[in-house]
């Protein structure tokens, strides 16, 4: 049996930080599944399709039939059971995203037994980084060339 890992999040944009995590969960899983968060009414910078793009134009050292890429709107737990993951995959930066962390997973653990999260921690260089600091900074101008991948650089250059 495969060792499916799920890795959620909004990834609007993705992030050094999100590579750093998933290249962990890759050494974790024989599948990782990227599940991008889709809430109705909430405009990101990024459209589901372009996410998605920019994913794999990111992570094209990755091979292509260990990655899978989807979406979901609902329960995170729910879209991990439905992809056939055994394990949820977090990355922490510092001690807070642990405390918010801890509280999902044992919440996910409540509503489903069979899927354990992994905590990943996130290497020394990409810690400080955040999709809403990138965000921020993109928007008035500032230099993110560091925080993101090549070809996210290009397309947040374009939207601002």
């Amino acid at each position: 049996m495969k060792r499916i890992a799920y890795y959620p999040g909004s990834f609007d944009p993705l992030t050094n930080g999100h590579i750093d995590v998933l290249h962990k969960a890759m050494a974790l899983a024989d599948v990782v599944v990227i599940g991008i968060g889709i809430q109705p009414g909430k405009t990101g910078v990024f459209s589901f399709d372009e996410r998605v793009a920019l994913i794999k134009a990111s992570t094209q050292d990755i091979a292509s039939d260990r990655l899978r890429i989807e979406s979901f709107g609902g329960l995170v737990v729910e879209a991990a059971k439905k992809a056939g993951a055994q394990v949820l995959v977090r990355g922490l930066r510092d001690g807070s995203d642990l405390d918010y962390e801890m509280q999902m997973a044992g919440m996910n653990q409540a509503m489903d037994g069979d899927i354990t999260t992994v905590f990943v921690p996130a290497s020394p260089e990409v810690r400080p980084i955040t999709a809403t600091l990138v965000r921020q900074i993109a928007k008035m101008g500032g230099d993110v060339s560091s925080f993101v991948p090549a070809a996210v650089l290009a397309e947040l250059n374009n939207k601002f």
